[in-house]
């Protein structure tokens, strides 16, 4: 899908734009074609635009949404956690603390706010993703930090004459990537599917910009007679996020194995 999404010019005839002649084109099934001879894989949705071609251009948003809100949340989680995990006291503290407090939040409450407050677009639901899921990575990478620190290399480290910060950034942190991959893996799906149950409530990606939720929500009064308008994007949503599980998984199993593999050389 994401291949598909890339090169999205190249298997579609366009981005699905409204027809001049909607009445002739509209809930056409899957396979078939239009008064003018257009090919319609998936079909045309009410007012007549190509479903595939909605799908493979909402795929473009509903992908980078994921990807670039997990990146917003991976860097702030590594920024808070490894902090909190290096430095002792009131500092660790503090950061805790924050990380606790943003835990407890709803977030989809959270995130109910924010919309409600500023006008959703794409940029702000990536922001609005990133800001509201770094705290388990922060918890994660803090555990981590906090192990690592005591090892062997990292005394090296120091006693070779690295400042603190160097340490952290140089030696302790690239040791503490293991989990942090794994739950970006399995929070592409997660953010994906949050940006979906947002734009279905019409608080996510705004039209015409399509996204798989906006499809979903567009298709859902004609489940009866035109189940292909909602259901091309659900199953596509759905094919995505396990597989971004499964990556997730496959990822956690080669890492650990790697890592079990280098503690027993």
């Amino acid at each position: 899908m994401l291949a598909i999404a890339l090169a999205a010019p190249l298997v579609t005839s366009g981005a699905g734009e409204v027809p001049a002649d909607i009445v002739a084109t509209r809930f056409l099934t899957p396979l078939s074609q239009d008064v003018h001879g257009s090919f319609h894989l998936l079909g045309t949705d009410r007012i007549g635009r190509d479903v595939w071609a909605r799908l493979v251009y909402g795929g473009r948003i509903s992908l980078a949404v994921g990807f670039l809100s997990v990146t917003i949340s991976v860097v702030l989680g590594l920024l808070v956690g490894g902090l909190a995990g290096w430095w002792r006291g009131w500092p660790s503290l503090g950061l805790t603390a924050l990380t606790d407090f943003a835990l407890a939040l709803p977030r989809v409450v959270v995130l109910l706010l924010l919309a409600a407050l500023w006008r959703p677009n794409t940029a702000l639901v990536i922001v609005f993703l990133g800001m509201t899921g770094w705290m388990p990575i922060a918890r994660l990478v803090q555990g981590e930090v906090r192990v690592l620190r005591v090892r062997p290399f990292v005394e090296g480290a120091r006693a070779s004459g690295a400042r603190p910060l160097e340490v952290l950034w140089r030696h302790v942190l690239p040791n503490a990537l293991t989990p942090v991959v794994v739950t970006a893996a399995l929070g592409v799906g997660n953010a994906m599917l949050m940006e979906a149950g947002l734009s279905f409530f019409g608080l996510g990606v705004q039209p015409p910009t399509p996204s798989w939720g906006s499809m979903i929500a567009s298709g859902r009064d004609t489940l009866v007679n035109a189940p292909w308008v909602a259901a091309a994007p659900g199953v596509m949503l759905a094919i995505v996020v396990v597989s971004c599980t499964l990556v997730g998984d496959g990822l956690r199993d080669a890492l650990t194995g790697r890592a079990s593999a280098n503690r027993m050389a």
